[in-house]
């Protein structure tokens, strides 16, 4: 019955799931080209990123009260999205890119997919499809390609290693938005998404201090490209569009994709913010970054057009266990054996994620 059911409803889940990881992915890229001109006006990137993280919590509060169960439910869970998804992730980036090239730390901040796809095979021990592998590594080529990495190389040692606490947030950000779907008290993702911001915004306020900030530049005008628009157009982009839409889509994207999957498409991010400053800010797009973002398609076309790990692991079973089943019918251990502990651990994988994927939360 499980054969019969998953194959319909498996892809349907993978393209929702894939429709919401683009969604999530162009919106968060358009973070940096709205709060480009906010920063030319004045105000400091710390603030900038406190505006769009508690803006984003504020907007998010009708959500956070609707699920204020979730608080008792899994309190971890919350407070390490908040931590590490929302605050950590913004924190070290910018504490990256005061000491090394911005191309610098973008590129190591997206090596969370490929260390993602370490965490969840070395630590989780849970099988990652051949798609997603080879995926990550075809994007982390192209990313190198769209940040023009070669470009005022430098090595500090400490830059490198906020960098690589980026990198490790973002795989937090992953690992726990499928968490939150997981064990006997799941966790909508709206409600992760929702108190991981106000959790974010409340650590944000701590370091950035925003009673400092001069908050009048949002009653003004910023210029972007040569044109005048008010400030407060930028800021609600940012907010609400690379923000709100970002994480709420995001997070809803992985209960439909496996992490690994999710994570690769992510990488989309970087080459939409590097089109839309060059479309909207007029900064120049080279031949190089073209290339990459190219290679950046071409890896996450590769990682969701692959079939997960656990339904790999059935046709393996299926391909070699039919001759060796026949000599030892009898021989329940043996691991083409329809009742083996490894063609069942692979069946209850196939029978877990369409289950996930066929909720319509």
């Amino acid at each position: 019955m499980h054969r019969s059911t998953a194959s319909p409803t498996l892809p349907t889940g993978r393209t929702l799931g894939l429709s919401l990881a683009l969604v999530s992915a162009f919106a968060f890229g358009g973070s940096g080209t709205a709060a480009k001109p906010l920063i030319e006006a004045g105000l400091s990137p710390l603030h900038v990123v406190w505006l769009r993280v508690t803006g984003a919590a504020v907007a998010l509060l009708p959500i956070a009260y609707r699920h204020r169960d979730a608080v008792l439910r899994r309190p971890g869970l919350l407070i390490g999205f908040g931590l590490l998804a929302v605050a950590g992730v913004q924190a070290c980036y910018f504490a990256a890119i005061s000491r090394i090239p911005v191309g610098v730390a973008l590129l190591i901040e997206y090596l969370g997919p490929p260390l993602l796809i370490g965490y969840v095979k070395f630590v989780q021990r849970k099988p990652i499809g051949r798609g997603a592998a080879i995926g990550a590594g075809v994007a982390v080529a192209g990313l190198a390609c769209v940040v023009e990495v070669w470009n005022g190389l430098s090595f500090d040692a400490l830059g490198v290693l906020f960098a690589l606490g980026a990198a490790c947030c973002q795989v937090g950000y992953f690992v726990l938005a499928d968490a939150g779907r997981r064990g006997e008290r799941p966790v909508d993702p709206l409600a992760v998404s929702a108190f991981g911001l106000l959790i974010g915004a409340v650590l944000l306020t701590v370091f950035t201090r925003p009673w400092q900030a001069d908050w009048s530049t949002l009653g003004g005008s910023v210029v972007m490209n040569g044109h005048t628009l008010p400030a407060l157009l930028p800021a609600a982009w940012m907010i609400l569009i690379a923000t709100v839409l970002a994480y709420l889509t995001g997070v809803i994207a992985v209960g439909h994709l496996s992490p690994p999957v999710a994570g690769v498409v992510a990488n989309l991010e970087a080459v939409v913010a590097t089109v839309l400053a060059w479309v909207l800010l007029g900064e120049h797009l080279g031949l190089p970054q073209i290339a990459g973002g190219l290679l950046v398609l071409t890896g996450a076309f590769a990682a969701q057009t692959g079939k997960p790990a656990a339904v790999e692991a059935v046709e393996a079973v299926d391909a070699g266990g039919a001759p060796d089943a026949r000599d030892a019918p009898d021989s329940p251990d043996s691991p083409d054996s329809p009742d083996s502990p490894e063609r069942v651990a692979a069946e209850r994988q196939v029978s877990g994620r369409t289950s996930r994927t066929s909720r319509g939360d």
